[in-house]
């Protein structure tokens, strides 16, 4: 099944006999005092029937020592979905804003919990060119209850394993991984041994992904691809679940690692490669 549908499609699949149950996960990083409301973007316009999903406190626990993004506690998880409508046997479409991080990131809890059929909106909301609405929609309540272990997670001694054994991809802008500028965590840098594959060239200017073709020669070009383990980090779980998609894309499978560089980052006993050499 492929991972993500094309606005045309989705038309469609909304027309169609079984509607997919559709999430709205708006959510933006901001480091601004005034942060970005994505509550409020829905509130004044979303796609017909779409349920408000909050990454904050629906996809995510609260900052602690594990990351500023952490797994939610599941009961709140499966509680969320089944407001939402999910239940088990019903495919489940999610967009964001655009960017497609907060997006994935939902993709890959669901996915993760043991949704077998979840799409994401390739290119989010601006690729929508059909009605929106603001009347929020009340669906009965659905049944779907989360399991975890259907697809890789990592902690941070797996991660730091795997950046020897494997492939362990960075999915940060590049000047984050060398070092050279860290805006939110305690020390830039990376993991050791792990490599620049930043999320943004996995997209067209467009927002939407690179085809999958394009998508497997550059990770074949990292050495993903080739029967290694793969595993994906960032900054907090986020943008990385939107790099495990396109590897999903690629038909290449990969682990995420949820506590990512804000967890590494925080243990001053961990260690830090800067510069562009991995190690």
């Amino acid at each position: 099944m492929n991972a993500i549908i094309s606005a045309s499609e989705l038309a469609s699949d909304l027309a169609g006999g079984t509607p997919p149950v559709l999430l709205d996960v708006r959510w933006q990083l901001s480091l601004a005092k005034a942060p970005f409301d994505g509550r409020a973007e829905y509130a004044a316009g979303h796609i017909p029937g779409a349920v408000y999903v909050d990454l904050d406190s629906e996809l995510a626990a609260a900052p602690d020592e594990r990351g500023r993004h952490p797994l939610p506690d599941l009961d709140v998880f499966g509680a969320a979905m089944r407001r939402a409508g999910v239940s088990t046997g019903t495919p489940v479409v999610v967009y964001d804003g655009g960017l497609g991080w907060a997006a994935a990131r939902a993709w890959w809890l669901l996915r993760w919990t043991g949704h077998p059929d979840v799409r994401v909106l390739d290119g989010g909301l601006p690729t929508w060119e059909g009605d929106l609405e603001t009347a929020v929609p009340t669906p009965a309540a659905g049944d779907f209850v989360p399991v975890p272990g259907a697809m890789g997670l990592l902690d941070a001694d797996g991660a730091a394993a795997l950046a020897r054994s494997g492939v362990l991809f960075d999915a940060r802008a590049g000047e984050r991984y060398r070092g050279e500028v860290e805006p939110i965590d305690r020390v830039g840098g990376h993991i050791p041994g792990a490599l620049s594959a930043p999320t943004n060239e996995n997209v067209g200017t467009d927002g939407r992904f690179l085809p999958a073709e394009q998508l497997a020669e550059r990770f074949k070009s990292l050495g993903a691809g080739d029967g290694s383990d793969v595993g994906v980090y960032c900054g907090s779980g986020v943008s990385a679940a939107h790099e495990v998609l396109a590897l999903a894309v690629a038909g290449i499978p990969a682990a995420l690692y949820v506590g990512s560089w804000s967890e590494w980052s925080s243990d001053p006993n961990r260690p830090v490669a800067v510069g562009p050499d991995p190690q």
